[in-house]
């Protein structure tokens, strides 16, 4: 990538990479949203639920290879690999920052 990833967003994918659910979490803000495919998980409980059964179990790991800005948002694309059916598949990763943290990740194919 020619662009680097703003703190949050490469703490994020330097922790999917480990698999680190904890890790994972911290940078969201704790009100955060997080849109996965169109099912919505509000907050840290809901979002780590989500990691553990949607990303850890499957041991799916984003790899970020275009990044733009559109308006208050950085979408991040890339493909994913894991165990699980298709992979990898290509995602985009629209997030929105505020107070250098997550506040509002929706994923996509």
């Amino acid at each position: 990538m020619s662009t680097e990833l703003p703190k949050p967003i490469a703490d994020y994918v330097a922790a999917n990479a480990r698999l680190d659910a904890d890790a994972m979490l911290k940078p969201f803000a704790v009100d955060a949203v997080f849109v996965d495919n169109g099912k919505r998980f509000e907050g840290h409980d809901q979002i780590r639920k989500l990691f553990e059964s949607e990303v850890i179990a499957v041991k799916a790991i984003f790899t970020p290879d275009a990044i733009r800005h559109e308006g208050d948002r950085v979408i991040v694309e890339g493909p994913a690999h894991g165990d699980f059916s298709g992979s990898p598949l290509r995602f985009t990763y629209r997030f929105t920052l505020e107070a250098d943290a997550i506040k509002a990740l929706e994923v996509t194919l």
